[in-house]
């Protein structure tokens, strides 16, 4: 009975000291509440990752790539051009049909200033080949009209959704 005692007066001494040691060692800020998205600002830096971001964020002719422009890039021939380019050279993949695959791939390309479209990449795929024929229908497309900043042609990234719907 004695020892009983005994080993519940420790576990219970182990225990404060544990929740002892817990509380001490947290340190807690009062932080003031955030509303919103805000902007962190950037800190120099020269590791290796920031210098192969930099070697990959340029367009084929080595100068920025541009997320938004003043002027959009467009297809040669419009839209209308570029969706009859879409519809009569996307070939939905056997793989995908056969495994009843539908949805929407995402990919990334770069306009460059020559209107070239050079960098396809996929953001969100969805497997069963579709995301390689993508890659095929971008790296087999005409040139564009490339896009302007400041009344200067620039390299600009575009995204592009295709989906895939059996019927």
């Amino acid at each position: 009975m004695k020892n009983n005692l005994m080993k519940i007066k420790h576990m219970a001494l182990i225990s404060v000291l544990g929740l002892g040691v817990t509380f001490s060692s947290c340190q807690i800020d009062q932080a003031e509440e955030i509303e919103g998205p805000t902007q962190v600002a950037a800190k120099p830096s020269m590791g290796p990752t920031n210098i192969a971001a930099r070697i990959t964020d340029v367009g084929k002719d080595g100068k920025e790539i541009f997320d938004v422009t003043e002027v959009q890039p467009k297809p040669i021939g419009g839209m209308e051009a570029w969706n009859a380019y879409l519809t009569n050279n996307l070939i939905y993949p056997a793989e995908a049909k056969q495994m009843g695959i539908e949805g929407t791939v995402i990919a990334v390309f770069v306009i460059n200033s020559d209107g070239t479209i050079s960098n396809p990449e996929i953001l969100r795929g969805i497997g069963g080949g579709a995301d390689e024929e993508v890659i095929r229908l971008l790296n087999n497309a005409p040139n564009w009209e490339p896009a302007k900043q400041k009344d200067r042609v620039v390299n600009c990234r575009m995204r592009l959704p295709v989906r895939f719907k059996l019927s």
